[in-house]
């Protein structure tokens, strides 16, 4: 192939690249953080006990996975639950519309326990919840709810020896759940199967709460709600309208400038402007990024970033100019000169982003993800995306001569 015909196909790339990422904006909403969204913060501390007397960095990592896992249980991909100093969890949990049933679903301890009697009282045998498999919401006959579950393999091997002894006194099996007797039933045969219903007098409501707790897993401590907050949708609507405008009216400032000094380089330029902030926006997409207001402020900051790639660019153009050089040659050297520095500032830059990224919770880590996939996506656009397109504009030398001056 030609080289003439390079920049065309480059071109038409880029369109079939730019026309999906549209398709893909236009098709998938964005998902909103806590304070553009509303719903509620909660902080939760670890708090020791008979099992777990101290609360170590291994203890922390599996309480955030269990309480992770519970927030799924609301249906809220963009929930955010991660470490806040060496005891708590800092939890937001975006639309949810009762407060209060997120403290008590999260704040459940989840342990279920068997017991059968002894001396007059309950005592544990080998099955607890760490023997279960999965649970579910089951119905009798009658419609009433009930909670079905199946165990492990061990599992099903203790409790069908646990059941086949207690079956020859016809023997109660006490269910716990919580420390709090939910169900007793008198054990007639051995459960070899590994399966079975716990019943009750549950609600839907009840039964299903006890379902997805189990199915979560036990926490591995206990955990007290020490701070509690609520953002009010309007709220959350509100920033957001103020965020987007702010946003539009900084783009708009500085496709206005590029277009006043370089003037036809500055039209080139804004042309791989909107270019990154399309393909940047889907990129925060696909990656499964929450937009919060530091977010947003992180991205229209990275606008800003691409456009000093494109100004060292063209600066770096003009010097070659000035030298005598035709300019595709002097266009080749601006960008082959410029590339050093637009990496070493783009390095530093990243370098900031990781340090916010590792010490940083909420809010700054959201800033720090949106600024870093941000600098990689300007650096990707400003030596694609406009050198592309100068190509295609600019074709043969003898038509190149363009000047980067103002007026």
């Amino acid at each position: 192939m030609s080289s003439s015909k390079t920049p065309q196909l480059k071109f038409f790339v880029l369109l079939i690249l730019l026309a999906g990422a549209g398709f893909y904006a236009v098709k998938h909403p964005p998902s909103l953080g806590l304070d553009l969204k509303g719903g509620t913060r909660l902080t939760l501390e670890a708090i020791p006990n008979a099992q777990v007397k101290d609360i170590t960095p291994r203890v922390m990592d599996s309480l955030q996975l269990v309480i992770e896992q519970r927030v799924n249980k609301f249906g809220v991909s963009e929930a955010i639950v991660q470490k806040s100093g060496e005891s708590r969890l800092l939890v937001e949990i975006p639309g949810i519309k009762d407060p209060e049933e997120a403290k008590n679903q999260l704040g459940k301890v989840g342990l279920l326990e068997f017991k059968r009697k002894k001396n007059g009282t309950w005592a544990n045998t080998d099955v607890t919840g760490r023997d279960l498999k999965v649970a579910r919401l089951d119905q009798d006959p009658m419609g009433g709810w009930m909670i079905g579950f199946e165990l492990t393999g061990e599992g099903a091997r203790k409790f069908a020896t646990l059941t086949a002894d207690m079956a020859t006194q016809k023997e109660p099996l006490a269910v716990f759940f919580d420390g709090q007797l939910v169900s007793s039933p008198s054990v007639q045969d051995a459960i070899l199967s590994g399966s079975g219903q716990i019943t009750g007098d549950f609600s839907k409501d009840e039964a299903k709460t006890i379902v997805d707790t189990l199915n979560a897993g036990a926490l591995p401590v206990n955990v007290e709600v020490v701070e509690e907050s609520t953002v009010g949708a309007l709220l959350g609507e509100n920033s957001l309208s103020q965020s987007l405008k702010a946003g539009i009216a900084g783009l708009l400032a500085v496709l206005v400038f590029m277009i006043g000094y370089y003037r036809k380089l500055g039209l080139v330029a804004n042309v791989g402007l909107v270019a990154y902030t399309l393909l940047s926006y889907v990129a925060l997409m696909l990656v499964g990024v929450t937009f919060t207001l530091a977010g947003i402020a992180g991205f229209i900051l990275s606008i800003g970033m691409a456009v000093d790639a494109n100004i060292l660019i063209f600066e770096r153009t003009k010097e070659e100019l000035a030298q005598g050089k035709a300019f595709k040659k002097a266009l080749s050297l601006g960008f082959d000169r410029a590339l050093p520095s637009i990496l070493d500032s783009n390095i530093t830059t990243l370098i900031t982003c990781a340090v916010l990224w590792g010490l940083g919770t909420g809010s700054v880590k959201g800033f720090a993800v949106t600024l870093a996939l941000g600098v990689a996506m300007s650096m990707f656009t400003a030596l694609t995306v406009t050198r592309t397109i100068l190509e295609l504009a600019l074709g043969a030398e003898t038509r190149s001569r363009m000047t980067f001056s103002k007026g």
